[in-house]
């Protein structure tokens, strides 16, 4: 997979907060649900991509080492949701849930 955000994968990350790092994954997330929904398999494939790039960024950023059982897991849900059979059983509404608060919480930080 090549980055594809490439600035912050050279450092830019690990300047945002974990609530912001958390809520640019879910925006990504978020694309990736609705292209999904609208039946855009490409797109939807894409933005998923991208959100696992967020979220490995997110996972590697030294500052989140507390946080690396949450992350892990909710990048293996994740993959399991748009690749797998779902034995997690997600939904988009319980995916909208988890990163909207972080959206919230990040505009609220500004």
């Amino acid at each position: 997979m090549t980055a594809q955000h490439r600035d912050l994968a050279a450092g830019r990350w690990y300047r945002f907060s974990f609530v912001e790092q958390m809520a640019n994954a879910g925006s990504e997330v978020e694309r990736a649900l609705g292209w999904k929904e609208r039946g855009n398999a490409e797109y939807s494939t894409r933005a998923v991509e991208r959100a696992l790039e967020l979220l490995d960024l997110t996972i590697a950023d030294a500052a989140n080492r507390g946080r690396l059982r949450e992350l892990t897991r909710v990048r293996e849900v994740l993959v399991d949701y748009f690749y797998a059979d779902n034995r997690f059983s997600s939904s988009a509404a319980r995916w909208r849930t988890y990163f909207r608060a972080f959206a919230i919480a990040a505009r609220a930080g500004r």
